[in-house]
């Protein structure tokens, strides 16, 4: 904040004597790219300010200049060694907390590089994981107890495979072309292998036996390649049923793990976005509304006639929903559907969705007996319902991208991959859901309870109480006012919410968590005992 404080000082000193009738724009002797797509500036240590352009193919280029009466952008030179991406489209300058200054670029398809010494040299600061559009996650038990999580990207770079909960990836693509890696199903083997299936953009179906280490394409009989959904059913023994739907020719089968495929659109269109298995019935989500197949694809009926919209993006299905399994549809301006009666009928469940473009959805545990229902939205990031989509609840605080492509759940966590930010990661546990609560008993005011179990280690569990649509926050801080975690930040529905702290990693100490919603401020003290 000081250095963009002093950069205003410094902008409003340096034009502050000139005329604005009589001010006029002059070009400065470089960057020789004609498309400079940002700007940054920092003091040089020198007396003097050092500025930065980023362009559109030539990378960052370097103006210096000092002394009485300095001409800014009189001469350039290029500064790009380490930047792999010449493609910078935005440029930031901050402290690295030693008295000297760290230069970031934004590059379009590398992800973000960082400069310590004004340009001379550059780091790629990714994690393992370019900062790619990712458009589809997989998650597969390791046969230890854990998972893999696999992410497909939009771009070059393929599959990337994390063992650590998304902490840091590597590349898992070799055989697998440069195209863009549009779903993934997973098979496991019963004895803790598993079957990766990827479908590539023009390039058909790829198998891999050992987590992405390689890939062989699978693609006898698959006589279109653009393929845009794979569903598995599993004998969990490494045996399967493979559906591909693609764009353009509809389903096909595959009964030997993609060594040959048979085409089965019987009564079915023939753009297909998404795919479900439940049981022995299979849902595809279409260009023309939804479509059944209780016979692995032979016959199909469209069980979509009174859904509003009928481009369905993406579909899932909730096994404990009102009555039995619950069927939702993911559509491209209408929001979230559902049906109770297997797609006989429809009805819209938006409440609290603040997004209708719907581009992913999923269904995971609540932390008790039930369910909860994700869905991953076009520009307002991912909601939560814990009642079948009669209401939901934005939960997105921390996520860096709303455009949310795809979701996928472990046992504890949620992740989504998102348009040109990676993966993110959050607790299931969260995922705060309303507890039920009727019109009725709507709190009439906001309040905040102790926390219990008080003392505890390392997690302990407040109830607030949201009256009316609020932004509620719920911070917490050690005894000297430092803010050590945020447990909510996000607009609240009238309802009782549980929000779980858990403090692993911190000292034992006093802290305070406080809840504030609007003119309301709350306070509870709280005590970690490891």
């Amino acid at each position: 904040m000081k250095s963009i404080f002093s950069f205003v000082l410094f902008a409003l000193a340096m034009f502050s004597d000139i005329n604005p009738l009589l001010g006029q724009w002059v070009q400065t002797n470089g960057p020789y790219s004609g498309q400079v797509s940002c700007v940054a500036m920092s003091a040089n240590g020198a007396g003097g300010m050092n500025l930065f352009a980023g362009t559109r193919g030539d990378g960052v280029f370097l103006s210096t200049n000092s002394g009485a009466s300095p001409v800014y952008g009189g001469s350039w030179t290029p500064v790009n060694f380490g930047l792999l991406n010449k493609d910078v489209l935005s440029l930031a300058v901050g402290s690295n907390g030693a008295e000297a200054i760290d230069v970031f670029a934004g590059t379009t398809g590398n992800g973000v590089f960082v400069s310590s010494d004004n340009g001379a040299s550059w780091t790629q600061v990714n994690s393992g994981l370019r900062n790619l559009s990712v458009l589809c996650l997989a998650v597969s038990p390791n046969g230890a107890g854990g998972s893999n999580l696999f992410a497909g990207t939009n771009g070059l770079t393929g599959v990337f495979i994390s063992t650590d909960n998304g902490t840091s990836w590597t590349p898992a693509d070799a055989g697998l072309p440069n195209a863009i890696v549009q779903c993934l199903a997973v098979n496991p083997n019963g004895t803790g292998g598993t079957k990766l299936f990827a479908g590539v953009y023009g390039e058909g179906v790829f198998l891999s036996t050992n987590n992405g280490t390689s890939w062989t394409p699978v693609n006898s009989g698959l006589t279109n390649m653009d393929v845009r959904a794979l569903a598995v059913i599993p004998d969990g023994t490494g045996g399967t049923t493979l559906f591909a739907g693609t764009y353009g020719e509809g389903v096909f089968l595959s009964t030997d793990n993609g060594a040959s495929w048979t085409e089965v659109n019987s009564g079915l269109t023939r753009y297909v976005y998404c795919l479900v298995v439940y049981g022995t019935n299979l849902f595809a989500g279409t260009y023309n509304g939804v479509f059944l197949s209780t016979d692995d694809g032979t016959s199909w009926a469209q069980v979509s006639t009174d859904l509003a919209n009928t481009h369905v993006q993406s579909f899932v299905v909730n096994p404990e929903g009102i009555g039995g399994p619950n069927l939702f549809a993911g559509t491209i301006s209408g929001g979230v559907y559902r049906s109770t009666n297997s797609g006989a009928s429809w009805i819209q469940v938006n409440s609290g969705l603040m997004s209708t473009l719907i581009w992913c959805l999923a269904v995971g545990p609540n932390g008790g007996d039930g369910t909860n229902l994700f869905a991953g939205t076009n520009g307002r990031g991912v909601f939560v319902s814990g009642d079948n989509g009669a209401i939901w609840t934005e939960v997105s605080s921390g996520l860096a991208s709303m455009d949310v492509l795809s979701l996928a759940v472990s046992s504890s966590s949620l992740y989504a991959g998102t348009r040109g930010n990676g993966v993110w990661r959050r607790p299931l546990s969260e995922m705060i859901t309303s507890v039920g609560t009727s019109s009725a008993d709507v709190p009439m005011q906001f309040s905040l309870s102790q926390n219990y179990p008080n003392p505890f280690n390392p997690r302990t569990s407040f109830r607030l109480r949201v009256p009316s649509l609020e932004l509620v926050s719920i911070d917490v801080f050690d005894v000297l006012g430092r803010k050590v975690a945020t447990l909510l930040s996000e607009v609240r529905r009238p309802g009782v919410y549980t929000v779980t702290w858990d403090a692993a990693g911190l000292p034992n100490a006093v802290y305070f968590c406080r809840m504030h919603a609007g003119e309301f401020i709350a306070v509870r003290k709280v005590v970690l005992l490891n």
